[in-house]
């Protein structure tokens, strides 16, 4: 977590997004929000860029794709010479060709959901740093409970003590600076 922020402590969401509203007219930039529980119409405020797990998501389900057409061509028509003292022998089954992609269909679907579903688990875990254990860092302990939190990053503004005096004036019941 960032070092030198000026915290803001609200009592309920309506006052945090007063005061929200009233920092990005002023052309502040916020940091982040700690809210409780989700707030509808937040981001606008926070200027979120659109997440590009959507992109990892589609790549890792074109290897899950593709890893599930190699394994179904190599096991069932042993379309894959690979040079190995392995003998892949052709079972003819009813009539059937040996390649049937119409059968590949649903096992070739498990595993792109599959590929992607934990990629996108696993990605995310990496770019955001959280993992299984990691000691949370709270601002407040009530954080997680009562109180909505808006942080705006010191080093980025100057005005710091006008600032905190328009974050009192909307409602903050504690406004400081972190370092």
């Amino acid at each position: 977590m960032k070092s030198n922020l000026i915290v803001a402590k609200f009592w309920n969401p309506d006052t945090l997004m007063d005061a929200l509203a009233e920092v990005h007219h002023k052309g502040i930039p916020v940091y982040d929000c700690y809210t409780p529980f989700p707030i509808h119409g937040i981001e606008q405020y926070m200027d979120i860029k659109r997440t590009r797990l959507t992109i990892a998501s589609f790549i890792y389900g074109l290897l899950g794709l593709s890893a599930a057409l190699l394994l179904m061509a190599g096991v069932n028509g042993g379309a894959l010479d690979l040079g190995w003292d392995i003998k892949s022998w052709q079972i003819d089954v009813g009539g059937k060709p040996y390649l049937a992609w119409v059968d590949f269909v649903p096992i070739a679907f498990e595993l792109t959901v599959l590929f992607a579903a934990h990629g996108m688990v696993i990605t995310f875990f990496i770019i955001t740093g959280y993992y299984p254990g990691k000691k949370a860092e709270l601002l407040d302990d009530r954080q997680t409970d009562d109180v909505f939190i808006m942080t705006i990053d010191a080093d980025k503004v100057v005005r710091h003590d006008e600032i905190k005096q328009i974050l009192t004036e909307k409602g903050a019941f504690e406004v400081k600076t972190t370092a």
